[in-house]
């Protein structure tokens, strides 16, 4: 991902999906979608965080991971995953804002 404002639609989707994730808005199927589209974001956005800094994507993909792990963990502990995912989801959020306004070297 080589243009700036590809980057910064898709650190939009990522904190637009673990929004969804971490309210617990629409049905499972579409929640699922957002945990792959977390995943995704986290993958095309590892080039360009050269440019701008690596701490962000860090964080995006601790966040996107925790996100994802949180799901599978709230299958048999919901409890325990709901927080995990909580924290991932945030942690997506925060990351998404910060790499969204850090300008290009």
């Amino acid at each position: 991902m080589t243009s700036d404002a590809a980057l910064r639609v898709t650190l939009v989707v990522a904190a637009i999906s673990a929004l969804i994730v971490v309210l617990g808005l629409f049905g499972a199927v579409v929640r699922v979608v957002c945990l792959v589209l977390l995943g995704a974001a986290a993958l095309l956005t590892a080039p360009p965080r050269v440019n701008r800094g690596g701490s962000w994507w860090r964080i995006l993909a601790a966040g996107a991971g925790a996100s994802i792990a949180g799901a599978i963990i709230a299958q048999p502990a919901p409890t325990v995953g709901g927080w995990i995912a909580l924290l991932g989801g945030l942690a997506v959020i925060v990351a998404a804002a910060v790499g969204f306004s850090i300008p290009e070297e």
